[in-house]
């Protein structure tokens, strides 16, 4: 899933989440309907889904980790990446 977002000048991050036994699938949904995720997918290895993020400000990412994903119920840890360019 994509979704159109005005690039101009926007902070790109990369969350990694990890999650409990067999709960990524039922996950993937919640986390691409946060208005800040322009993508997720579910990933094999460390992490079990790999969301990029696109906002105005660092704010809205760390926002988007904290409240957003890591506030939804069988997420266990999130890594936050902030691409340093476009």
């Amino acid at each position: 899933m994509s979704r159109a977002v005005h690039l101009y000048a926007m902070v790109h991050a990369y969350i990694m989440v990890k999650t409990g036994a067999g709960v990524s699938e039922s996950l993937l949904a919640p986390i691409r309907e946060l208005e800040t995720v322009s993508e997720a997918h579910v990933v094999a290895g460390a992490y079990d889904i790999i969301a990029e993020v696109v906002a105005e400000e660092v704010y809205e990412v760390l926002r988007t980790a904290s409240s957003g994903i890591q506030g939804l119920d069988g997420v266990t840890d999130t890594k936050t990446y902030i691409s340093m360019e476009d």
